[in-house]
């Protein structure tokens, strides 16, 4: 029998290409995402459920989780891929901003992976993949709160791989760099709390990050989306290890804070982040 993956925020970007590559290896897949109704090709495919799920929500995580295993009979791998980037002065940041910023990415990856946990013992086995980025292990200026957010669930995963151990249920985290996926337009500005006094600071990073994002990151370029989906399915299928850095970026950028003093870090990321003259 073909076993079953379930896969957030599957419409675009990683999410999108893990879909395809779990379905052309021949697994059952279940491709969640807010608003199903916009997909236009997924639910096309072979062995591919398309089925709402808000990370925010708790019921409709249930709804999908007991609609995958009535259909499928089997969870026998959660990808916690949904989730976005808000970048600005952590000043500026409004309740409304902060709640949604941990509500999708941490807290949504808690309420997934509660709810599929019990069927996942009740097999005896599973595996979890929670996709994070190379921002959970390094921070970087004027995106705090996205920062925190990967941290926490980097730290979650850490946690969960031990714990979870004893009933048959492995759990690692795929930390890419840049990609091309579309992240830097999906982003968010926090100015829910704008401080006038901030205003012409603000404007100036906006237009400074706005161009970087625009281009591709020196002098790696971005990488392929499909390399993280690959690397996502080798997790599930093989050992890997708790904690999996994808990207030429994300690989030297860990490599050289092995070596590098913190002050060479600081200002390598301000040179290469901030506006001059900040």
């Amino acid at each position: 029998m073909p076993k079953t993956v379930l896969i957030t925020g599957a419409s675009s970007g990683f999410g999108y290409n893990t879909v395809l590559k779990f379905q052309r290896e021949g697994w059952n897949v279940v491709a969640t995402m807010r608003s199903p109704e916009k997909d236009q090709e997924l639910h096309k495919l072979d062995r591919v459920m398309v089925t709402r799920l808000d990370v925010k929500d708790r019921e409709s995580i249930k709804a999908a989780v007991a609609e995958t295993i009535e259909k499928f009979g089997s969870l026998d791998a959660l990808v916690n891929n949904a989730g976005y980037g808000v970048a600005g002065f952590l000043e500026e940041a409004s309740d409304e901003d902060i709640d949604n910023q941990i509500d999708t990415n941490l807290k949504g990856v808690i309420l997934v992976t509660q709810e599929v946990l019990p069927q996942m013992r009740k097999q005896k086995s599973g595996s979890i993949v929670n996709v994070t980025s190379v921002g959970g292990s390094i921070g970087l200026p004027m995106i705090a709160l996205y920062n925190a957010t990967k941290f926490a669930v980097e730290g979650l995963t850490e946690s969960l791989r031990i714990e979870l151990e004893q009933f048959g249920i492995s759990a690692c985290s795929v930390a890419p760099g840049a990609f091309k996926t579309g992240f830097g337009h999906n982003s968010n500005w926090l100015d829910g709390n704008a401080k006038p006094e901030l205003d012409g600071l603000r404007e100036s990073f906006q237009s400074h990050y706005s161009a970087i994002l625009a281009q591709p990151p020196k002098p790696f370029g971005f990488g392929d989306p499909k390399d993280v989906a690959d690397l996502i399915y080798n997790c599930v299928t093989g050992t890997p290890s708790h904690r999996n850095f994808i990207g030429k970026d994300a690989k030297m950028l860990t490599f050289l804070r092995r070596f590098l003093p913190q002050k060479a870090m600081d200002k390598m990321f301000k040179d290469s982040i901030l506006p001059k003259g900040w």
